[in-house]
């Protein structure tokens, strides 16, 4: 069986995307993490500042990436509401891997247009100023102005993130 090349910086796809979008953007190395928090941690961010990623399957098989903040969780009852699905999965990690075989697992960045992908993004990010996400690759983020990302890349809102006693916008 053929191994894998390693990858070696951000996904190229994604640098082409802001650049062709004049999107402002800083690109970071960091010591290898693999989850949000852990990211958000080894840049000394905000973890509220942090987009994570998550990928889910409706009923229908309709693929859609939800993006929350690091320190929280996908509601899939509100995701099912929001998505007008009857149900509403995690992916799998397989799954998740197969939509962006360029990135390594877990690293996708959040922008429709590279993965011809719906991004429903919670709430509780639209005011803030600048976030930043995985670059496709667990050594890598990107930083980039939240209303030039908003403007740009055609997400959405919703409320998405599980409650810890508020909606996650009102926090």
């Amino acid at each position: 069986m053929l191994q894998s090349p390693p990858f070696i910086g951000p996904h190229a796809g994604l640098v082409d995307w802001l650049a062709g979008r004049h999107v402002d953007y800083e690109i970071r190395e960091h010591p290898e993490a693999f989850t949000a928090q852990d990211t958000a941690r080894a840049e000394r961010l905000d973890p509220h500042a942090f987009v994570k990623v998550v990928g889910v399957i409706t009923d229908e098989g309709r693929r859609v990436l939800l993006a929350i903040e690091a320190v929280d969780h996908i509601d899939l009852a509100k995701a099912h509401r929001v998505l007008g699905a009857r149900d509403v999965r995690i992916m799998t990690e397989a799954e998740f891997a197969a939509l962006a075989p360029d990135c390594e697992p877990g690293a996708l960045p959040p922008v429709p247009e590279l993965w011809n992908l719906p991004v429903y993004v919670d709430l509780a990010l639209r005011d803030v100023p600048v976030v930043a996400f995985a670059a496709g690759s667990h050594r890598y983020s990107v930083h980039v102005d939240r209303r030039a990302w908003e403007r740009t890349s055609g997400i959405a809102y919703a409320d998405i993130a599980r409650d810890d006693g508020l909606p996650a916008w009102s926090r």
